[in-house]
């Protein structure tokens, strides 16, 4: 990866090759930089960029799961490349602790075109690491896939129900596993996008519930994101020197997210105000605390359809599915 550009304020850093042509050096040796980092006004080899990523990951492990032993920790593994780092990291920082069980939990979702080469990728990540990998599939579960259900709910933006389908299974199977823990590969662009929506939507209850989550709520398995602090760029870049398999493939419903929106915007205020994203995640663990203070997680029902964890009397899931049972209902509302 080329360096996109670097600060005139480090111009210290910039020397000359033998061409004559400028190159920018690391800020902890005189190697190239292979990152810049405005939001810490910062260049990095590849040796200190890999350290620097260590670091950071070790650091939110300690800070969101402090004391884990015994445990059975499930990552949810899609085959692209943050979930590929998020399992990869997760891997090294608990290799030398036996009594913690890895298992990886890959979602196909059923989406032609897209899932079968990532599943492929996360399969192969999952035996180079030696980690027990498992995969659910949406048809078997809940009798349906996206690609069926996009076919027939014109009117609804996929990424909904996916996503919704998506989240209900990864917490079914990690519960069959008796996991006390599920890593998502989320990283700071994920978290920064998510928080300026729910902000923006003024949904203050999803933003409290955001991972990674402090406390294990009946029916729901805890997830962390120990990727929180990496930039997505970084962790690509992470992937590619580390030669990791993963799909660089999207997903051809993603066109209609809204959080394409918030992504665009999240970039340019970054590009604009180095720091932003880091800003904003603060934000959210500002306001959460002091809701929290004054008023305690509530705890969710449960749905009458499929026993998993509600607000209401069904769950998002089960409602989707009556919706694609009978398409007029979602018209209708």
């Amino acid at each position: 990866m080329v360096i996109s550009q670097w600060n005139a304020t480090r111009a210290s850093s910039l020397k000359y090759a033998r061409t004559g042509g400028p190159i920018v050096l690391c800020d902890g040796c005189d190697a190239p930089a292979v990152i810049d980092q405005p939001y810490a006004s910062a260049h990095l080899c590849e040796e200190h960029f890999q350290g620097s990523v260590h670091d950071r990951v070790r650091r939110e492990w300690h800070r969101q799961a402090p004391k884990l032993r015994d445990a059975t920790v499930a990552v949810a593994l899609s085959g692209g490349k943050d979930s590929a780092v998020a399992l990869t990291l997760t891997q090294r920082h608990f290799r030398r602790r036996p009594s913690v069980r890895l298992v990886a939990i890959s979602v196909d979702e059923g989406i032609a075109g897209y899932r079968p080469a990532t599943l492929l990728k996360a399969s192969e990540l999952a035996e180079r690491l030696g980690v027990e990998h498992r995969i659910v599939t949406a048809r078997s579960a809940l009798g349906t896939t996206t690609d069926d259900a996009a076919l027939a709910l014109k009117g609804a933006i996929p990424c909904s129900y996916c996503g919704v389908w998506r989240r209900q299974l990864l917490n079914r199977a990690a519960t069959e596993l008796g996991a006390d823990l599920i890593v998502l590969g989320f990283n700071l662009d994920d978290l920064a996008q998510t928080v300026l929506m729910n902000l923006a939507r003024a949904d203050i209850g999803r933003l409290t519930r955001m991972a990674p989550h402090p406390t294990r709520q009946p029916g729901l398995v805890p997830r962390v994101a120990p990727l929180a602090t990496i930039p997505e760029r970084e962790v690509y870049l992470f992937a590619r020197l580390q030669q990791l398999p993963f799909d660089h493939g999207e997903c051809p419903h993603a066109g209609a997210a809204a959080r394409n929106v918030y992504r665009e915007v999240v970039w340019r205020l970054e590009e604009e105000f180095p720091g932003t994203r880091h800003a904003l995640l603060r934000t959210r663990e500002a306001v959460t605390a002091a809701i929290l203070a004054t008023q305690p997680p509530g705890t969710a029902g449960r749905c009458l359809e499929c026993g998993e964890p509600a607000a209401g009397e069904r769950c998002r899931a089960c409602e989707y599915r009556r919706q694609l049972a009978n398409p007029l209902m979602g018209e209708a509302g």
